[in-house]
């Protein structure tokens, strides 16, 4: 039976020849996120207190309808 490391080695195989043309995109995603996600933390640090988020978001409740 396969073990765990042997389960991984064939899943970075079959990732490297199934994606080989997305995997420098998905690199380049990966490096600005974490830029960004080091760049908020500095900034919450420097702040001393929570910043409120950028959007906010409202649910509305839609009536039922009586077609049921």
């Amino acid at each position: 039976m396969f073990g765990l490391s042997e389960i991984a080695i064939l899943l970075v195989v079959v990732a490297l020849v199934v994606g080989a043309k997305k995997l420098p995109e998905l690199a380049r995603n990966a490096g600005k996120a974490s830029r960004i996600l080091k760049a908020e933390a500095r900034e919450m640090k420097a702040d001393g207190a929570r910043r409120e988020p950028a959007a906010t978001y409202t649910v509305r409740e839609t009536p039922a309808s009586e077609d049921r």
